[in-house]
C-alpha cells in the first residue's frame, strides 16, 4: 500500500477515535440521568479503536497514535522515514475531529469551552487533581503497556485476525484506571484537539501529553524488542544444544 493512501487511513482513523472518544465525554458522559459516565467514555474509546484496527489496519496498520507510531518504530516494527508523515496525518485528524466536535456541542445552550472540552491536565486540571509527577508517570507506563500488549497482539506467531480485541480492551482498562488522573491522553493528537480549543492551561501542559506518551511509547517497543530477542536467543541456543546432543548419539551409535 502506498505511503499516501496509509496517512490518508490514518487521518481518517484519528479523527473517528477522537470524534467519538472525545465527544462521549464531551456531550454523553454528563447527560442528565442517562450520562455515561467514565465507563462510557472508557468503552467509546476501546470501541472505536477495535473498530478501526479491523478497518483500516489492513492499510496503515491502524496506529492513529503519535505515541504507537514511535513505540512501533522503536520495537523495530515500522520504518523510521515514515514516523514523521504518520503523525503529521494523525494530528490533523485529531484536530479536524475536535473542530467537528466543537460545532456540535456549541449547538447545545450551556456549552463553554472552558469546562474542559475533553482536554487534559495535571495540577488543578487533573480531574483529581493529580500533582504533575504523578501524571506524567502514569502517562508514561500506561502508554507503555498500551504499545507492549499492541506488540505482543500484532506478533507473528499469534493469531491472526485477533490482535484489534485485545488492543481495544488493553485502551479500554487504560482509560478506566487513569481518567481521574489527566483525563487519559496516552495519545498525543487525541490531546492537542482538545487544546487548541480550551487554549490557556490546556496549552500551557500539552507538552506533557507529547512527551510522557511518547516517551512510554518508545519503552514498550524497546521492552518488548527485548523480550522477543532474548526468547529466540534461548530457542535458538536450545535448538544448538539439541542439534549437538542428536550429533553425539549419533557418533555413539555409529
Amino acid at each position: 500500500m502506498s505511503l499516501p493512501r496509509r496517512v490518508i487511513a490514518e487521518f481518517i482513523g484519528t479523527f473517528w477515535l477522537v470524534f467519538a472518544g472525545c465527544g462521549s465525554a464531551v456531550l454523553a458522559a454528563g447527560f442528565p440521568r442517562l450520562g455515561i459516565g467514565f465507563a462510557g467514555v472508557a468503552l467509546a474509546f476501546g470501541l472505536t479503536l477495535l473498530a478501526m484496527a479491523y478497518t483500516i489496519g489492513p492499510i496503515s496498520g491502524c496506529h492513529i497514535n503519535p505515541a504507537v507510531s514511535f513505540g512501533l518504530w522503536a520495537g523495530g516494527r515500522f520504518p523510521s522515514r515514515e514516523v514523521a508523515p504518520h503523525v503529521m496525518s494523525q494530528v490533523r485528524g485529531g484536530i479536524l475531529a475536535a473542530s467537528v466536535l466543537y460545532v456540535v456541542a456549541s449547538g447545545a445552550p450551556h456549552f463553554s469551552v472552558h469546562a474542559g472540552f475533553a482536554a487534559n491536565g495535571y495540577g488543578a486540571h487533573s480531574p483529581g487533581g493529580y500533582s504533575l509527577g504523578a501524571a506524567a508517570i502514569c502517562e508514561t507506563v500506561m502508554t507503555m503497556l498500551f504499545v507492549f500488549v499492541i506488540m505482543g497482539a500484532t506478533d507473528q506467531r499469534v493469531p491472526a485476525g485477533f490482535a484489534p480485541i485485545p488492543i481495544g480492551l488493553a485502551l479500554t482498562l487504560i482509560i478506566l484506571v487513569s481518567i481521574p488522573v489527566t483525563n487519559t491522553s496516552v495519545n498525543p493528537a487525541r490531546s492537542t484537539g482538545p487544546a487548541l480549543f480550551v487554549g490557556g492551561w490546556a496549552l500551557e501542559q500539552l507538552w506533557l501529553f507529547w512527551f510522557a506518551p511518547i516517551a512510554g511509547g518508545v519503552l514498550g517497543g524497546w521492552l518488548y524488542r527485548g523480550l522477543v530477542s532474548e526468547a529466540a536467543a534461548s530457542q535458538l541456543a536450545g535448538a544448538g544444544r539439541g542439534l549437538k546432543s542428536g550429533t553425539q548419539e549419533v557418533r555413539r551409535a555409529g
